[in-house]
């Protein structure tokens, strides 16, 4: 089964690994983006999800608030879990997880 490339038939394995070179150093920077919030970004961030958690408490139910927040805790525990994989000392851990997890407050 032959594989279809966009250089055609006689595909450049180098124009291949530039490509997916440049992919990769876009996908860094946008994690680098995320990880370049500060607190105060952070912050923001947490507010709309408690802010949103109750709205949608309030419009569908308690049980369904609870859901919306859960799910950013989700986030925050496994961002949270990874840095400390990461071997960073757990303060630097809990801040780094909490910028990510919320981090894109700084885009409201």
């Amino acid at each position: 089964m032959e594989k279809e490339w966009p250089e055609g038939r006689v595909a450049d394995p180098e124009a291949a690994r530039e490509r997916y070179e440049a992919d990769l150093r876009s996908g860094r920077g946008a994690v680098r983006e995320v990880l370049r919030a500060d607190r105060g970004d952070a912050h923001v961030g947490l507010g709309a999800v408690v802010a949103a958690a109750g709205i949608v408490g309030a419009a569908a139910g308690p049980v369904v608030g609870a859901l919306v927040a859960g799910v950013f805790a989700a986030v925050f525990l496994a961002a949270f879990g990874v840095m400390l994989l990461g071997a960073q000392r757990w303060a630097d851990a809990a801040d780094g997880a909490y910028r990510f997890a919320f981090g894109w407050g700084q885009w409201l």
